[in-house]
């Protein structure tokens, strides 16, 4: 009789608690400012580089073209996760609309899982360009751009709708508090009374194209790329071809790293793990514009050409 009392109302709540950063109220405030600041910089950054790409035909790449794919999931991470995140920092409420919360689910879960496989996918672009650069233009066409950027988001919707569509299933006991800052669906699976066998199951499976295959391919791809860059005769040579792979790398750490410490790691510390998704879903978002504007000669002039003709017309309006 007790368990049938503890099922009661299987459905979802109408609206969920996150805990989040409570256990350090004194964190809120300036964790808000900070948030605030990135999540205008982070859309100002990844928008400008898709504005830029799209108007400067030096950008007009295959490179570029996936980097703009990296940008709009990005704006949307960003979008997805941190304004109920200001809001619940910035008021007592800590709560979130039911529909809200499955939405959160269902974005996060996309938009992860293709970042995931984009990357892989940039990888294997940067050693096409390095390793057969005669054939670069013939294997990676407009179409094979396209169709690879698809399979990306394709492949990251499909798990979504299967990870999170399981979820919703589950019987949740009455219970609508989520020790996190976002809906995520391990955070959600963690409140079900009922089996979780088949939840656990499908996360396992779906956790080896992109976090298993994903972060082997970017691996195999740059032993690759290194080889081939020890054969090139000149140093010049050697650091030209490295300087193209550094930001991507650099991206590559950020995201993998954190990520898959996160979720490969035994129940332990939340609060680390908060943090760590924090890195992941807000300042990751925030540092990609930059790692790629600063250390990229072909973005920097873009922009100097923007702003010099900008700065002209300007002028002439003046006069």
């Amino acid at each position: 009789m007790q368990v049938t009392t503890e099922r009661q109302n299987v459905s979802f709540p109408d609206t969920f608690v996150l805990v989040g950063f409570s256990d350090h109220p004194w964190l809120e405030m300036p964790l808000f400012g900070v948030l605030l600041i990135s999540y205008i910089f982070t859309m100002i950054g990844n928008s400008s580089i898709i504005v830029l790409s799209l108007v400067e035909p030096r950008l007009q790449t295959p490179m570029y073209f996936f980097l703009d794919n990296l940008s709009l999931l990005d704006l949307c991470v960003t979008c997805t996760i941190v304004p109920q995140l200001l809001v619940n920092l910035w008021g007592p409420e800590k709560t979130i609309a039911s529909w809200s919360c499955i939405a959160q689910a269902y974005l996060f879960h996309w938009t992860s899982c293709t970042e995931s496989a984009l990357l892989a996918v940039m990888a294997f672009d940067r050693y096409v360009a390095i390793c057969c650069p005669l054939r670069y233009v013939l294997i990676m066409h407009l179409w094979a751009c396209v169709w690879l950027a698809a399979v990306c988001w394709a492949s990251g919707l499909a798990n979504s709708l299967v990870q999170a569509t399981l979820t919703l299933y589950l019987t949740l006991c009455a219970k609508n508090t989520l020790d996190h800052f976002f809906c995520e669906v391990p955070a959600l699976i963690k409140l079900a009374c009922s089996d979780t066998t088949t939840n656990d199951l499908s996360l396992a499976l779906g956790a080896i194209p992109f976090g298993i295959v994903s972060p082997l391919t970017v691996l195999i791809s740059y032993i690759f790329i290194a080889r081939a860059v020890l054969k090139l005769p000149s140093a010049e040579g050697r650091r030209k071809a490295l300087s193209t792979c550094t930001s991507h790398l650099l991206v590559v750490t950020m995201y993998f790293g954190p990520g898959m410490y996160t979720y490969l790691q035994p129940p332990g510390n939340n609060t680390q793990s908060e943090f760590l998704s924090l890195f992941y879903c807000v300042f990751t978002p925030l540092l990609n514009p930059l790692i790629y504007t600063l250390r990229n000669k072909d973005v920097k002039e873009a922009w100097k050409k923007v702003l010099t003709s900008q700065s002209k017309g300007i002028s002439l309006k003046g006069q």
